[in-house]
């Protein structure tokens, strides 16, 4: 469990960093900081896989998805004007698109782990990624959920509003647009975090003398 450590600690940290600065607008609404903190945890689990294979790599998922569901509950508890800090369905669909994102990039990632270096990082973040989006976006903003709860601040209503499609297209709900941007965020850090992914792999697996 020692040699996992590192990658619990990471992971605990993304999660806490996007929690907290998933609060923080910018782009006209259409980003949070958090979006470009929350694609490192595809980083580290493919790291950990990398490194220490698909079982140590879940085991650190699972540490990082009980973080976030203990941020939830805090966001839960903390009243701002509009209702809690965290939704009822914004708590459900987040911790939903992370595990089962995160265990998908796990099983894309085997599948693709014989190949070239960087294929397997890339395309198993790129699927997860897409399905981490429509996990959370539709789950936590769209329509389709509004008849889950009954209560006013769960229906983030404000989300389903029309607008101009990324401010600029056409007339289309605000969380398409909020969706789309965020995945085009993870796509952009899925080819930057191609670096550092080589880079410290490349340290963990020197064997030690």
């Amino acid at each position: 469990m020692t040699k996992l450590l590192p990658g619990v600690i990471a992971m605990a940290l993304v999660v806490v960093a996007s929690n907290i600065l998933v609060q923080f607008l910018i782009l006209d609404g259409l980003l949070t900081w958090g979006a470009f903190t929350y694609p490192l945890a595809f980083l580290v689990t493919d790291i950990m896989n990398r490194v220490y294979g698909a079982p140590a790599a879940r085991r650190v998922v699972y540490a990082g998805l009980v973080v976030g569901i203990i941020c939830s509950l805090i966001g839960s508890q903390i009243m701002l004007e509009y209702g809690p800090a965290v939704a009822l369905r914004v708590a459900i669909g987040s911790a939903s698109a992370f595990l089962v994102a995160q265990l998908l990039d796990i099983a894309v990632f085997n599948r693709l782990r014989d190949g070239s270096w960087w294929k397997a990082p890339l395309v198993s973040t790129i699927v997860s990624s897409i399905v981490d989006t429509a996990i959370f976006f539709s789950v936590a903003f769209s329509g389709l959920f509004n008849g889950f709860s009954q209560m006013a601040a769960d229906q983030i209503i404000w989300a389903q509003d029309a607008v101009p499609f990324l401010n600029a297209g056409p007339i289309a709900p605000l969380w398409v647009s909020l969706a789309v941007a965020d995945w085009g965020v993870k796509i952009a850090i899925a080819l930057i975090a191609l670096v550092p992914f080589r880079i410290i792999v490349g340290r963990m697996s020197q064997p030690t003398t």
